[in-house]
């Protein structure tokens, strides 16, 4: 008996899929991008609300409502991730907290080989996380992902934000990278709206001073994914440059 073999689809090669010579140095982001979202969804919607129930004796629905305003309130801002400032809002030991439920904490599927690949062929590889300093020392020590980057930059080393639109320029004097050569991958859009300003400006600033108008770059068609699942890809990824944020499902 003879069996007939389907065609199946080809995953693009990563050449296919971004202009790799044209970049020099790859951004990304941490939670959501490089580790699965479920740990802190649990811990800041499920764990935290628990403790704060059991501390002031009220009901986990009514502690869980009481949290999101306070949360919603911060967004966007380095209070949102602070765990020094939650602790002392909340009036519970944060980091311990976290501490309890960390065997939670996964890297998404192939992002080793991604980070591998990168250093590889020659690129300088940044996290720059929104992250506070004792939240990323919880998750480096759980997923021994520290090694694999040139640097790590948090927010707080900033001073600001990734959503706000100067956290960029000043990342750049820290780092002193190219935006017309440089990779940007994360899950938030708001993160991905203020790079994109940030290139848009840093363009425009250049094409003052050297008395010389830039086209804008091309957009990559698609952008490299980690998994051939959709469950295990980067949700975002963006060129910092205008016109080039782009969805990895897409």
């Amino acid at each position: 008996m003879t069996t007939s073999t389907q065609p199946t689809k080809s995953t693009p090669s990563t050449k296919e899929l971004v202009d790799w010579p044209a970049i020099d140095t790859v951004l990304l982001d941490m939670d959501g991008t490089l580790l699965d979202k479920h740990f802190d969804d649990y811990f800041w919607e499920q764990f935290v609300p628990e403790n704060y129930a059991l501390r002031n004796n009220i009901s986990i629905e009514a502690a869980r409502e009481i949290l999101m305003v306070k949360y919603q309130g911060c967004e966007g801002t380095l209070a949102w991730t602070d765990l020094d400032f939650w602790s002392s809002e909340l009036g519970l030991d944060i980091p311990a907290l976290k501490v309890q439920v960390g065997h939670l904490i996964q890297v998404h599927p192939y992002v080793v080989d991604f980070l591998d690949f990168c250093r590889e062929i020659g690129k300088q590889v940044i996290m720059v996380t929104n992250a506070h300093g004792k939240t990323l020392t919880i998750k480096m020590r759980k997923t021994d992902l520290g090694g694999h980057f040139d640097r790590i930059v948090c927010s707080q080393e900033v001073g600001l934000a990734k959503e706000n639109l100067d956290f960029w320029g000043r990342l750049q004097v820290m780092l002193g990278f190219d935006p017309a050569r440089t990779l940007l991958c994360d899950d938030t859009e708001a993160v991905l709206r203020s790079a994109a300003a940030f290139a848009r400006s840093s363009r425009a600033a250049r094409a003052r001073s050297t008395r010389a108008s830039f086209s804008a770059s091309r957009a990559a068609r698609r952008a490299w994914s980690l998994s051939p699942s959709r469950s295990s890809r980067f949700e975002r990824c963006s060129r910092i440059s205008p016109r080039t944020a782009c969805r990895l499902d897409r």
